[in-house]
């Protein structure tokens, strides 16, 4: 096995998904897949596929459900983490669960937000 192709994400959001990925994030929409739907993002070295939900759909519950628990990209360096982080805060659609702090006393640092799905986004860096 090489890796992970993608990841598919089910989200009651598609459209602020997307958002959140290409317009915060700086990844690329690759295609649109109308009849799913569904929008592939990637930012050239990971691609996740965004599957639209029931937007009513209950949010996930770590202690009471079985699935995806958080996703962690690694970034490139504690600067890019630290000018995420402050991306994101001024954005209305994104919730800050913790700003970036080091991660079990370090020396790696990390943060964890909410997309506008309500799935939760680790960002991460290690030296």
């Amino acid at each position: 096995m090489k890796g992970i192709h993608h990841l598919g994400l089910a989200v009651s959001d598609l459209e602020g998904s997307c958002a959140f990925f290409c317009d915060l994030l700086g990844w690329s929409k690759i295609r649109t897949v109308e009849e799913y739907p569904a929008i592939f993002v990637s930012n050239g070295s990971v691609m996740f596929t965004l599957w639209q939900t029931n937007p009513q759909a209950a949010p996930f519950d770590r202690k009471n459900n079985v699935g995806l628990h958080h996703v962690a990209i690694l970034m490139d360096s504690e600067a890019e983490l630290n000018q995420l982080h402050q991306k994101l805060a001024a954005s209305d659609s994104v919730y800050i669960e913790f700003a970036p702090e080091l991660l079990r006393g370090g020396p790696a640092s990390h943060m964890m937000c909410i997309e506008p799905s309500g799935i939760r986004v680790e960002f991460i860096w290690t030296p």
